[in-house]
């Protein structure tokens, strides 16, 4: 398998995607919210929308920060196990209904549940992060892009 488009030839060719998302990103963890919350959503999206790239990123990111390969591991099955805080469980619940806008749209409930653990401030900050994750898979999916594996 190979790249459809490089990824130096994207954003060589359009720069101003890779700006405008590094800064949308930035201002999300800028907000305050935890490293290790933007790393979880991150990778929870990634797995979502099936971005090889980014999960690989994403992963490594995230055990460089201190996160567990445990906690990794069941990442994607974080609705049964109890290794996640109310306030990771509800940011991961935020990611999986706005990544799937699209198929259920966004119910009170669900909007209830990230309520419950942040702050308006905070859920505007967690949606841009989601929002910039969701944006960086759909460039990496779309083109291909492979993870360089060490």
């Amino acid at each position: 398998m190979s790249d459809r488009i490089p990824q130096a030839t994207v954003y060589q060719t359009q720069p101003a995607i890779a700006k405008a998302l590094l800064g949308l990103a930035q201002a999300a963890i800028a907000s305050g919210l935890e490293v290790s919350l933007i790393h979880l959503i991150k990778l929870r999206a990634s797995q979502i929308n099936g971005c090889a790239f980014c999960q690989h990123m994403h992963a490594n990111e995230a055990r460089h920060d201190g996160e567990t390969q445990t906690r990794l591991d069941v990442l994607a099955a974080w609705h049964e196990v109890p290794i996640f805080t109310p306030r990771e469980r509800a940011a991961l619940g935020w990611t999986e209904t706005l990544t799937l806008v699209a198929g259920k749209g966004v119910s009170e409930e669900e909007f209830k549940k990230v309520s419950a653990e942040f702050t308006q401030t905070e859920i505007i900050n967690l949606t841009a992060a989601i929002v910039a994750i969701n944006s960086w898979n759909r460039i990496a999916v779309g083109f291909n892009f492979i993870p360089k594996f060490d």
